[in-house]
């Protein structure tokens, strides 16, 4: 199994355990606040998380597209780095920790428009 989430919303709040793939895209999208300074941005991060709701290790960018110099590119991934693993860990079903545990998954962070 592989996933795609797109990261477009802000704040990151869950009370229950994580059911569905795409519970675990949302609440993905609460942790992204995307850096005001950048438009018409984006970086896509693959990763795989731990049955426990963790990271299997650190996210990888596999494409970036960001409007600026050098140092812009390297804050917009960091940004959505840090916005990564500052959402965990989660808290999956017992189900879905058995689906999603050892799989990789893309996430694309998106400036504002």
């Amino acid at each position: 199994m592989a996933g795609a989430f797109l990261a477009t919303a802000t704040g990151a709040s869950w009370a229950e355990p994580l059911q569905t793939v795409e519970d675990v895209g949302d609440a993905l999208g609460k942790c992204w606040a995307p850096p005001p300074e950048f438009k018409d941005s984006f970086v896509t991060l693959k990763f795989g998380f731990k049955g426990n709701g963790t990271l299997m290790g650190p996210p990888q960018p596999t494409a970036i597209r960001v409007t600026g110099d050098e140092t812009q590119r390297k804050a917009f991934v960091a940004a959505a780095t840090d916005a990564l693993q500052g959402c965990m860990p989660l808290e999956f079903s017992k189900a879905l920790a058995d689906e999603i545990a050892g799989n990789v998954f893309t996430l694309q962070f998106r400036s504002a428009e």
